[in-house]
């Protein structure tokens, strides 16, 4: 099955990017939410990302890790589907070899 393309970002990596600096540079996400369109809580989720993505905190799972979780999740979904699959046929596997076959009277 083909896999669906990610929705894009509702703003660019660049706006996102100088918003991001100038919070780090000292302006209140409230502020900047009144001149700009994104709500300040979407700009301290930004702020914290980003802090998580470069390395500057630890109370949390980076870009790359998130992703990497979403891909195992993903696969360990597929894998228990495929030993359902496999349990359901061992099973049908195994009723049928242990059934008697009629015996043909050729006589």
């Amino acid at each position: 099955m083909p896999k669906k393309p990610a929705p894009p970002a509702p703003y660019p990596d660049e706006f996102r990017r100088r918003l991001i600096d100038l919070v780090r540079g000292g302006e209140s996400p409230e502020s900047l939410a009144k001149r700009f369109e994104p709500t300040a809580q979407s700009i301290r989720n930004w702020v914290r990302q980003a802090d998580l993505d470069e390395g500057l905190s630890k109370n949390g799972l980076s870009t790359d890790e998130r992703e990497e979780l979403r891909q195992l999740k993903r696969e360990n979904r597929v894998l228990r589907e495929e030993r359902e699959i496999l349990k359901k046929a061992a099973a049908w596997f195994a009723q049928e070899t242990q059934s008697t076959p009629k015996k043909r009277s050729d006589s």
